[in-house]
């Protein structure tokens, strides 16, 4: 049905794959590994969507890399589709590379918090790629990462440590903590809430939590101030 309405099986994968990780720049053989389609047909397709404006080339590190085109007219529209879109068949289940990479650490431990940032985030300076909370299994977590780096092509640089850890660093103020916490970053999962936000509202405290691109709300009583209990 895709195919018939953009017109071709490559520009359907194509704009998947942009729409899906939309802070994610690619080049084009990395493109043509992750879609499984010629050299050819993406490269046409992607001067195609060039021409249109849905997607903009940037030049990094003496390589050309593609992107969404934020500003596109139709961007938010097209946004909405292609993450809408269930990831039942196999060509758009090869586009959602965050929820790719999410699973396989899932199969490494218990994790409570991750991102993605470094080579997955444009504009990003950190070294590490992949930052990990939780209770990991070590010798499987750097199985599962060097997997990762044959599939993608490129080293991984990982991060990862327990909740005690984590929390005994942060109270120090820990520089390498500090740094790639401010970091541009893409949150795979966040069930802690080290980026919860919070908003009042009727009395309560709305906390909202990123996992995977979806926002889960739970809201959580207010508790009374001190000097609302005296008279």
């Amino acid at each position: 049905m895709f195919e018939q309405l953009f017109g071709s099986k490559t520009r359907v994968k194509l704009l998947s794959l942009f729409y899906n990780n939309p802070d994610r720049p690619f080049y084009v053989r990395e493109i043509t590994r992750k879609i499984d389609e010629q050299i050819n047909s993406v490269r046409r397709e992607l001067q195609n969507l060039l021409n249109i404006g849905i997607v903009r080339s940037v030049s990094q590190s003496n390589r050309l890399y593609y992107e969404v085109n934020a500003k596109y007219k139709f961007h938010k529209e097209l946004q909405s589709i292609f993450q809408r879109i269930p990831a039942k068949s196999k060509e758009i289940k090869q586009t959602k590379e965050e929820d790719h990479i999410f699973k396989g650490l899932q199969k490494a431990g218990n994790v409570r918090m991750a991102f993605l940032t470094g080579a997955f985030v444009r504009g990003s300076h950190q070294q590490i790629d992949i930052f990990i909370i939780g209770d990991m299994n070590k010798s499987q977590l750097a199985k599962i990462v060097g997997d990762m780096e044959k599939e993608m092509n490129r080293e991984l640089n990982y991060a990862a440590m327990t909740i005690e850890d984590f929390d005994y660093r942060r109270n120090l103020n820990d520089r390498f903590l500090t740094d790639i916490l401010d970091e541009n970053k893409i949150i795979l999962v966040d069930k802690i809430g080290v980026f919860a936000k919070t908003t009042p509202k009727d009395n309560k405290d709305q906390t909202e939590t990123t996992i995977v691109g979806v926002t889960a709300k739970a809201e959580v009583q207010a508790e009374a101030s001190a000097d609302d209990k005296s008279l």
